[in-house]
């Protein structure tokens, strides 16, 4: 029995799929994409502290927001805060 070569055969159809499938895939691969260096990250953008409102419930904030932050008046009360804020003081 002598060997048949493909040289000077033409590609079928059946022939393609196979390449044209492959190469359909090569996207979801994702070698394209690096993620991005000049972005990083620190511990303290990150970081978030849980404070605690008067009516009990707690809200996430982040700790460089706190340090951005800064006083307006110092020990005042709540109802004094509520009023200055233009909320009504009906909790207290």
């Amino acid at each position: 029995m002598a060997r048949k070569t493909n040289k000077g055969k033409p590609i079928s159809r059946r022939g393609i799929l196979p390449i044209l499938g492959s190469t359909l895939l090569i996207p979801f691969m994702g070698f394209g994409q690096e993620e991005p260096q000049n972005k990083v990250a620190t511990d303290e953008e990150e970081a978030y502290e849980t404070l605690l409102k008067p009516d009990g419930t707690t809200v996430k904030v982040k700790v460089s927001a706190l340090k951005k932050s800064k006083i307006v008046k110092k020990n005042i009360s709540n109802k004094t805060f509520l009023n200055w804020l233009g909320k009504k003081s009906y909790l207290l």
